[in-house]
């Protein structure tokens, strides 16, 4: 299969490695130090199972050069949808699907806008992976990763068929959910809270869990997110917030997620498809979400700090 990977962050670099080890034709649509650093070294992938050199991979800045693909991968940061998708364009052809991985439950609809709804899937997954120089990827333990997709419409198709099996041969846990818009705000419920009180507390989940207060917060964060999407109209599991706690319980001490890493390191981040999201489409749903309002509040001035916006 082709695939294009746009966007060379950990999540991209991630799966667009286990793609390329298990031979598929990858391209990474990449820019600046990391597209050189892929052009001349190839990646690293650094897993609990062992480390891997995987190159030479293709690697290019300029999308039109690629040409159609069966299958673009947007490994973006999720604010960066709208533009990547864009970019995208020139390797859309009539069969190709576009496949966005980003937290939040907005991506798709982002992603559609560009390159038009029929060659877009809904999708998330499931990872720990930091980024490890220009062109490596380290993997943590206590997460399996998965990618989870499916039409938006949940029909079955060949397409989501045969992603399934290319995926499945490189190694990672694809997933077809009955109801993909459930599995994306079972996703959005689990990292958005894990994300907002992280960020705050500046503490690994294995404190954060431990003390009373705290695992507190993680959970009247996620029975926000439920109640946003079951106003919504989302046929959300009435035990999600159950499960993801015990995802939470069971990721090693040390974990904290992509968005508390951004903000900690001084970043921008995610915090706007995230916290902001929950308290943007819960005042449309009607829907009273205080401790998100405080955590995307208290969250803001980092937020616009890294992004050049304010200074102090």
């Amino acid at each position: 299969m082709r695939i294009a990977v746009v966007g060379a962050g950990a999540i991209g670099r991630f799966f667009g490695a286990q793609l390329a080890r298990s031979g598929e034709e990858v391209t990474f649509v990449a820019r600046g130090e990391t597209l050189r650093a892929l052009q001349a070294d190839g990646l690293r992938l650094d897993t609990p199972e062992g480390a891997f050199d995987v190159g030479p991979v293709r690697a290019t800045d300029d999308a039109a050069s690629v040409g159609p693909v069966d299958a673009i991968i947007l490994g973006v940061k999720a604010w960066q949808v709208p533009e990547a998708a864009r970019a995208a364009r020139p390797m859309v052809g009539p069969g190709t699907v576009v496949l966005p991985l980003q937290n939040g439950v907005e991506a798709a609809d982002q992603a559609a806008a560009e390159v038009g709804r029929d060659h877009v899937l809904g999708g998330l997954c499931h990872v720990i992976a930091v980024a490890a120089g220009p062109a490596g990827v380290r993997v943590q333990a206590g997460l399996q990763p998965t990618v989870t997709f499916a039409e938006l419409d949940n029909r079955p198709s060949g397409r989501v068929d045969r992603l399934r099996e290319v995926l499945g041969r490189a190694g990672v846990k694809a997933i077809v959910p009955a109801d993909i818009q459930a599995a994306l705000w079972s996703k959005f419920l689990f990292i958005a809270a894990f994300g907002g009180v992280g960020a705050v507390t500046r503490a690994p989940i294995g404190v954060v869990r431990q003390m009373p207060g705290t695992r507190q917060m993680l959970v009247q964060a996620m029975e926000e997110i439920a109640a946003v999407a079951r106003a919504r109209g989302v046929a959300l599991d009435p035990e999600a917030v159950t499960a993801a706690m015990a995802r939470l319980d069971g990721l090693a001490p040390a974990s904290t997620p992509s968005m508390q890493r951004d903000i900690m390191d001084g970043r921008p981040s995610e915090l706007d498809s995230q916290n902001g999201a929950v308290v943007r489409l819960g005042g449309q749903a009607g829907v009273h979400t205080p401790l998100h309002r405080f955590l995307y509040h208290a969250l803001q001035p980092s937020e616009r700090r890294a992004r050049g916006e304010i200074a102090f």
